[in-house]
């Protein structure tokens, strides 16, 4: 059965409805149309799907649209400045060449920010550890993590 509820995804509130069971993921791709969280492996073990719900990452296509009720989402398309400026984090990733493929970047983005938000001068293993579950079948994790260490970098000095 439906029901109805607000959502605040990327800083713009939502009245949606979704039945108790409707994964996250399919709330954001289908019912919002945005991109940015995608479908994997539908079993919460790859990280495509990583949303922050009220600032922690979780798995979109496993997480319950309807335990969002009152939450704010951020998908990879919410990360940037309240103008639309890049984040840090999105123009290292861009500068580092990090992304090929491009399908695993919206996840590792919302997971990279969450590490950021909690921790500005992360060290390399911190950076590793923090990712870990999050895959890239085109390997590009050396990249990533340069672009990590860069945004940190950035960030800092901005602060």
């Amino acid at each position: 059965m439906a029901q109805a509820f607000a959502i605040t995804v990327n800083g713009e509130r939502h009245e949606v409805e979704a039945d108790a069971d409707m994964p996250l993921l399919y709330l954001l791709a289908d019912e919002l149309g945005l991109k940015g969280p995608r479908f994997g492996c539908g079993l919460a073990q790859c990280g495509a799907c990583s949303v922050l719900v009220n600032g922690r990452e979780v798995r979109s296509c496993v997480y319950p649209a309807a335990s969002t009720a009152g939450a704010e989402v951020v998908t990879a398309e919410g990360i940037a400045a309240a103008d639309g400026s890049p984040h840090p984090l999105q123009q290292e990733l861009i500068a580092a060449q990090a992304p090929q493929c491009g399908f695993c970047y919206g996840g590792m983005m919302v997971k990279a920010a969450e590490l950021l938000a909690a921790n500005p001068d992360p060290s390399r293993e911190e950076i590793i550890a923090h990712m870990d579950g999050h895959l890239c079948r085109c390997g590009t994790y050396p990249r990533l993590l340069v672009a990590i260490e860069r945004a940190a970098g950035r960030m800092r000095a901005d602060a």
